[in-house]
């Protein structure tokens, strides 16, 4: 929780608050654009609220690739989300049945705006506290316990999952972790979890989904990188159902054609992202994308387009 922004579960929410409200709020400000902050600003933008986005932050959905978070914040915006990045909420003054937010811009104006209700969006952590980790020594790094690829802890016969494991904190994260933990206890010898091959959602709309490294992570850690892509309104499938603004993003090493990454803006990529992540998980090349044929017409299309522009050979744009 943020000073001066904690939730009183009435008029500052959490994500539970906002999973079970009474009513609909006619304005909301949500503090923070990662999954969550944006997975609730768009659906109260779907279900009629006017709502406001403040992010510290420069850009929206900060671990996502910096080209895809700006092409999903120019569909927010056309929408009619406000978006303020590079910005903070300073204090928020509690009213009988309202909040009024004092918003910093991050150039040089403070303005005070009133609104319904507001979500603290701003991050999950852990639960650490009170499990007696202190007193059996087991490490822990920025409020999460540390642990190996087989779940593992410090201490020998003490492990952990979940969002107490760290971040991704995701649900399938978890669920993966479970079986690994279960069976590196029972003696299976389990692969150990990449968290490099973890899949990301958020299910706002446009929906936007990743695994892998970003562009600007491939090259902060010395890549060589192809990029290819390839945008909605060059398949047919998308211009059919009416969405024609996405776009599907690769990433190739340049000098091995190992994938590192896949990240996509768009309608139904939460469910397209799955095909690069078994892809990363086989350790396939650029090659094999382009030998393997996909059924036309669909969106999984775009997927080998976008691979075939990485390496100067788009068909159908």
């Amino acid at each position: 929780m943020l000073p001066g922004i904690e939730p009183d579960g009435k008029l500052v929410w959490t994500y539970f608050e906002a999973m079970v409200h009474a009513k609909m709020p006619k304005s909301l400000l949500v503090v923070g654009s990662g999954a969550i902050g944006i997975e609730f600003a768009s659906f109260f933008h779907t279900m009629g609220s006017a709502v406001t986005v403040v992010e510290v932050l420069p850009h929206i959905l900060p671990v996502e690739d910096a080209e895809i978070a700006a092409l999903a914040r120019k569909q927010f915006e056309k929408q009619g989300i406000k978006i303020l990045t590079g910005a903070k909420v300073m204090k928020l003054d509690k009213k009988t049945d309202s909040v009024a937010a004092t918003i910093d811009d991050g150039k040089g104006k403070t303005q005070t705006v009133e609104f319904e209700r507001v979500i603290s969006a701003v991050g999950v952590v852990g639960n650490v506290e009170g499990l007696g980790l202190e007193k059996l020594d087991v490490k822990t790094e920025r409020g999460t316990i540390v642990i190996d690829g087989y779940c593992k802890t410090s201490v020998p016969g003490i492990y952990a999952i979940g969002d107490v494991a760290g971040p991704p904190m995701l649900a399938h994260k978890a669920e993966h972790e479970g079986v690994v933990c279960v069976e590196a206890i029972k003696g299976l010898k389990p692969h150990p979890m990449d968290k490099n091959l973890i899949p990301g959602c958020t299910y706002c709309a446009p929906q936007v989904a990743s695994v892998g490294l970003t562009e600007a992570k491939a090259k902060e850690g010395g890549r060589e990188v192809r990029v290819g892509r390839f945008p909605f309104v060059g398949n047919g499938k998308a211009i059919a159902l009416g969405e024609d603004q996405g776009l599907v993003k690769v990433i190739f090493d340049k000098k091995t054609g190992q994938l590192l990454g896949a990240h996509m803006v768009g309608a139904e990529v939460t469910e397209l992202i799955q095909g690069y992540v078994v892809a990363m998980n086989l350790e396939t090349t650029e090659e094999e994308l382009m030998h393997t044929i996909f059924p036309h017409p669909t969106l999984s299309e775009m997927m080998k387009e976008a691979v075939l522009d990485a390496y100067g050979r788009v068909l159908n744009m």
